[in-house]
């Protein structure tokens, strides 16, 4: 993208955007940074951020991220639980790390869920993109289960994830959010570096 063609996507994105998409956005990132700082303050923002998103993609017929929202509402307060109380309710949760089955076993559950939904919404609904739809909000149910857990590997899901996203929400005129995505994926890079170093520290 050249300087002139991303001057445009930026002006475009302002002419589009909502006061509440905004708000989502700033939360958004909120969440991004305080989960790279392992604040449980990442949850609330989440949680505020995930109802409005909600609303936004029911209004632009992403059926499957608008229903991936009322998973993350689960997830936040469950993330906050877990995350305060950890494994033994006495320590915060450490972070851990998968395996490379445990990896594989993930990669194909999702997948598989992403073929068994992008077929029935392209042959039953009216739903915009639908495997490219499944694939990120499968993908987005299982590494948001890793970020309650502490699971390291959780910021390379999020790097694939958020990057298909982009292309997802500027095809539906969410340039904001698309916007939003791109700052994540930024963020996760160093995300990762920062939980990777505490990993090795308590690691040792």
């Amino acid at each position: 993208m050249n300087e002139s063609s991303l001057l445009d996507f930026l002006q475009q994105a302002l002419e589009t955007m909502s006061a509440w998409e905004a708000v989502a956005v700033v939360l958004g990132i909120a969440y991004l940074l305080l989960a790279m700082r392992e604040s449980l303050w990442c949850w609330y923002a989440a949680f505020i951020s995930t109802a409005i998103f909600l609303v936004l993609f029911w209004e632009v017929n992403l059926l499957m991220e608008s229903a991936l929202q009322v998973y993350y509402l689960v997830m936040a307060a469950y993330g906050w639980w877990h995350w305060r109380h950890g494994a033994n309710d006495t320590q915060e949760l450490a972070i851990s790390s998968w395996s490379m089955r445990q990896h594989s076993w993930a990669i194909g559950m999702v997948l598989g869920a992403s073929v068994v939904s992008g077929t029935l919404l392209a042959t039953t609904t009216q739903a915009a993109l639908p495997f490219l739809d499944s694939v990120t909000t499968w993908g987005s149910v299982l590494t948001t289960w890793m970020v309650a857990r502490k699971v390291l590997e959780n910021w390379l899901y999020w790097l694939v994830i958020d990057s298909l996203s982009i292309y997802l929400y500027i095809d539906r005129g969410l340039y904001l959010t698309a916007l939003l995505f791109l700052a994540y994926v930024v963020i996760v890079v160093f995300g990762y570096r920062k939980w990777l170093l505490h990993y090795r520290a308590i690691s040792s």
